[in-house]
């Protein structure tokens, strides 16, 4: 069948260049609605976007492109949009996803190079559309139920009895709380190796931060370093993660009383929201999207909840619930 909206895509972007173009060469697209294309001016690539305007709005992905361009952060440029049609062309960042390259020899130094991004990123609380959404209770909460819903109901069809449900309220009931006590700040949201692009300068060019909120100050650099992706040894993600909060209190965006102990445990607890979130989409995708592939980074997010809340005596019933309930539940299926 014929690709109505990528027809259209096409001619909008025939119209916007003055070029014509040969069949839109697919991008990717990602774990949302929008999809990426290859587009040509004549002399230079460009991506263009199709984000459905029922189910991707646009708007406060130009507002925040704009705020972050204006902070300094390395985001492409957007050359044409019609906020309607849903049809945007901006600058290519090119084929080359961080995640690609990483490799103990050089990871440190890639890290410590988006790490370094994060405070300007921070500094955005605003864009023309007024101030960034706040990463409140209730999102986070709503984040937390798709590892329940999704993993847990859906996919394992776990027996959900009074005792499963006790320990899982209050899991979430302090994660919810390790959040909101945390300094907050602007947060990509979605800030990770398949979100971070090599560009041909060697800069690290940023994308897909549609999403950014108000939130904890830990956030981007827990989905960053603790990555759904790809795993690091915890000494090394520490080590970098500390790095991190010497250079907020020296920018002063961070208290200097904010000591190690503490940013680790925002650090960890912020970790296992944001990987139960992780775990929870990947079901999602599989089973409402017909993405299953996404499965295959569940383990990964398993262990992390699995070794973190090891750490910490007042999850011991979670990490109990998990090694006795949960993984037992997931290896079963594999």
């Amino acid at each position: 069948m014929e690709d109505k909206r990528e027809v259209a895509l096409q001619a909008w972007c025939e119209a916007q260049t003055g070029v014509p173009q040969p069949k839109l060469e697919v991008v990717s697209g990602d774990a949302s609605f929008r999809r990426y294309f290859r587009a040509t001016n004549g002399s230079e690539s460009l991506i263009a976007v199709d984000c459905p305007p029922e189910k991707e709005p646009m708007k406060p992905f130009l507002a925040v492109a704009e705020a972050y361009a204006d902070a300094g952060v390395t985001v492409p440029e957007v050359i044409a949009a019609d906020i309607e049609q849903g049809f945007m062309l901006q600058s290519d960042f090119g084929q080359i996803l961080l995640l690609s390259k990483l490799h103990p020899r050089n990871a440190r130094q890639y890290y410590q190079q988006a790490l370094s991004a994060l405070p300007d990123i921070m500094s955005v609380r605003r864009t023309e559309l007024g101030e960034l959404p706040k990463f409140d209770s209730e999102l986070l909460e709503r984040e937390l139920s798709l590892f329940k819903n999704w993993l847990l109901q859906t996919h394992l069809r776990l027996d959900w009895q009074d005792e499963d449900e006790r320990i899982w309220q209050q899991f979430s009931e302090k994660l919810i709380s390790n959040a909101l006590e945390q300094p907050q700040v602007g947060v990509h949201r979605d800030f990770h190796s398949r979100n971070l692009m090599l560009l041909d300068d060697d800069r690290i060019g940023i994308i897909d931060f549609q999403d950014a909120v108000l939130g904890p100050i830990t956030y981007d650099a827990v989905s960053l370093l603790r990555d759904c992706y790809i795993e690091w040894p915890d000494d090394w993600v520490s080590e970098l993660s500390q790095g991190l909060r010497l250079k907020l209190i020296e920018a002063n965006q961070l208290a200097s009383q904010i000591g190690a102990e503490q940013w680790q445990h925002w650090f960890d607890w912020m970790g296992l929201q944001r990987q139960t979130k992780a775990a929870g989409i990947f079901a999602r995708l599989a089973h409402r999207d017909h993405k299953p592939g996404y499965l295959q980074d569940v383990p990964r997010t398993l262990g992390y909840l699995r070794r973190v809340s090891a750490n910490y005596p007042e999850l011991s019933e979670y990490n109990h619930w998990l090694e006795t309930r949960v993984i037992p539940a997931w290896e079963a299926t594999v």
